[in-house]
């Protein structure tokens, strides 16, 4: 990574920035149970900051936009950022706490996870649009739904190169604005939500699902399926991308871990399909190892190798 900031970001992330207080445990509690953890740690986490961390370390120039409190926690939750060379003039600081995430990570790697938004909730559209300059000369802008909406919007109005929605949480966000992505990427469950969204019924199966959301006005569709690989849609045939075999540790951010792989490959001129293929193999290798941002691979890691049928 370089030593210094560019002034001009190949990839702008506006979005959630959170410490992430994980606590291992054998299993998940039941309802009403009470469980006895083994430990707690304190991490830099936010599917914002996340998402700038893979991309950062994959040799991304990566600006972030968001925002943190004035808490003991704000300097653990921009730890990584710093350390990958993220670019962090944008950052705002507000008054009370930084945003928390309380994640429990069983022993067969799964994760429940519990999320206090603080500073993020503050982000207001006028925060994100006094960036609007840095935004609209990024060739990739990253969004999730962990911001308000309204902040959300306001990146995207002012994104003149290429938008990646991963709408995660599903949050009500004004469709003209969400037709902007290319792609969007949503898991099984979030892309059943966002039809919803658009009025357009149920549709059965992984892939019918990524081709309504097509029908809808997307200009190209990324569905995650976890330890099957994902599919994939830029308005032709559905084309699934199998995940490497791997034994899952921690699956906490695995998700982001993809998808900043996905920009980061996008931003250097990959084609989709080539830029889902190697986002998967990242994936795959985030749940090989513990916790969000410190599970992310750099350009000198050994990714699993991509299946060879």
């Amino acid at each position: 990574m370089p030593d210094c900031w560019h002034e001009q970001a190949g990839i702008v992330v506006v979005g959630s920035i959170n410490a992430d207080l994980v606590v291992t445990l054998e299993r998940h509690p039941g309802p009403g149970e009470t469980v006895l953890g083994r430990s707690m740690t304190v991490l830099p986490g936010g599917k914002g900051a996340n998402q700038a961390v893979a991309a950062a370390r994959l040799g991304g120039d990566v600006l972030m936009v968001g925002a943190v409190g004035t808490d003991a926690y704000a300097d653990t939750a921009l730890s990584a950022l710093a350390g990958a060379g993220v670019d962090l003039r944008a950052l705002e600081r507000t008054d009370g706490g930084t945003g928390v995430a309380v994640v429990e990570v069983s022993d067969d790697g799964e994760n429940t996870i519990v999320v206090l938004p603080g500073a993020n909730a503050r982000m207001t559209a006028d925060l994100v649009t006094a960036s609007a300059a840095l935004i609209g000369e990024a060739a990739v802008l990253v969004v999730q739904g962990e911001l308000p909406a309204a902040a959300t919007e306001a990146a995207v109005r002012a994104a003149s190169g290429r938008v990646i929605v991963n709408l995660a949480p599903v949050i009500a966000v004004d469709p003209a604005v969400l037709l902007r992505a290319d792609p969007l990427v949503v898991n099984e469950h979030e892309g059943a939500l966002v039809l919803a969204q658009f009025g357009a019924g149920d549709a059965s199966g992984h892939p019918a699902v990524v081709e309504a959301l097509l029908g809808c006005g997307f200009a190209s569709v990324v569905m995650t399926l976890g330890g099957a690989g994902a599919l994939v849609s830029d308005g032709g045939p559905v084309v699934a991308v199998p995940a490497p075999r791997v034994t899952p540790v921690d699956t906490t951010g695995a998700g982001d871990a993809f998808v900043g792989a996905l920009a980061a490959r996008l931003a250097a001129g990959e084609p989709l399909r080539d830029a889902v293929r190697f986002a998967v193999r990242v994936g795959s290798y985030a749940v090989r190892h513990a916790g969000a941002q410190p599970s992310y691979p750099t350009l000198e890691s050994e990714l699993p190798p991509a299946p060879t049928t």
